[in-house]
């Protein structure tokens, strides 16, 4: 029996993370542009398969300077590495509406396990007819361990990125009829 396909409503999602910046404050960034489908038969979610792309051409920080230092050689490098991947090999009901998912990362050319939590924050259905299902999803993962090694000093010998990146995404899923 197949499962029941899920698809990213991404006009009501956000795909975010957030580095510390001269160990003092964060800047935070978004992806505009990626896709995300949900793969699942139980209707807690206990069995999801869940795949997710990002166009690294489409990060934003709100500054374009920075947006276009991330794009280029010393960060992501898009015109080699034009995407970030994730498929899930796990999810794990850790509580009521809490879930544990691994799975593999794709960045920069490398691929590693990261985990993440996942909390399930309900599903509704739309004025619409969609029927939509709703997710918080935080982790973290070392910039380095994926070949993002850029960093510099202050003045004072401060290092002025950190290599742990936050994860924070708000997901709205959208199930196929």
């Amino acid at each position: 029996m197949s499962k029941q396909i899920w698809n990213i409503d991404g006009a009501h999602s956000e795909i975010g993370f957030k580095v510390r910046h001269m160990m003092i404050t964060n800047v935070n960034g978004i992806f505009n542009s990626y896709t995300a489908t949900m793969a699942a038969d139980a209707t807690d979610f206990s069995d999801a398969e869940i795949s997710f792309e990002a166009d690294i051409d489409s990060v934003s920080t709100r500054n374009e300077q920075r947006d276009g230092h991330l794009k280029g050689e010393e960060f992501f490098n898009a015109a080699q590495f034009p995407k970030i991947n994730f498929k899930s090999t796990s999810f794990n009901k850790t509580g009521d509406g809490l879930y544990t998912m691994k799975g593999m990362f794709n960045m920069h050319g490398v691929e590693k396990e990261v985990s993440m939590n996942v909390e399930f924050t309900g599903t509704v259905v739309d004025p619409w007819g969609q029927v939509k299902s709703g997710f918080e999803i935080t982790g973290s993962l070392n910039r380095s361990e994926f070949g993002l090694t850029w960093n510099a000093t202050s003045e004072d010998g401060s290092i002025v990125l950190d290599e742990v990146i936050k994860l924070a995404l708000n997901v709205q899923m959208i199930k196929q009829v």
